[in-house]
């Protein structure tokens, strides 16, 4: 099972929106393997947006992801980067499509509710930034044979 990280952003938390989209991934089938809240640091944005620092827009994510606690879990899942990438939507909220959870739930660009990591060399790297690996779980769900074809994944 592929494992991705999602961040739920201050605009998440500060909405009180962090049950429902944490429940569209379970509603999905995806499962959670790690799951916390921390307090972004300047240090840990600085790391984490790394590909971003050197832009005229950076200090505007660094106040958005330290204005409050976030929550970092892990999800895994058979293509759980893809599945994700595709319920999260556009990074755009007002260009995402209904029924994603930027569509759903955003108007913003920087305020848009969720990140999920883009490959599975940015999940590994992600995991293990905001991870320690005993904060990372295994354990099977009931209810797999509901979620997954046993012969098709």
């Amino acid at each position: 099972m592929e494992q991705t990280l999602v961040i739920l952003k201050p605009s998440a938390i500060q909405r009180a929106l962090a049950g429902k989209v944490i429940d569209r991934f379970q509603q999905k089938g995806l499962r959670i393997a790690g799951l916390k809240m921390i307090q972004m640091t300047e240090e840990l944005c600085r790391e984490h947006y790394s590909h971003l620092v050197d832009r005229p827009f950076f200090y505007q994510i660094l106040a958005s992801m330290t204005a409050c606690p976030v929550v970092v879990m892990v999800l895994e899942g058979t293509d759980a980067i893809n599945v994700v990438r595709l319920m999260t939507g556009s990074t755009n909220g007002r260009e995402a499509a209904p029924g994603t959870i930027r569509g759903d739930f955003s108007m913003s660009n920087q305020e848009n509710i969720v990140h999920a990591s883009s490959s599975p060399e940015d999940a590994e790297v992600e995991i293990k930034r905001f991870f320690k690996p005993e904060e990372i779980f295994t354990y099977k769900l009931n209810n797999l044979s509901f979620i997954y074809n046993p012969d098709m994944g």
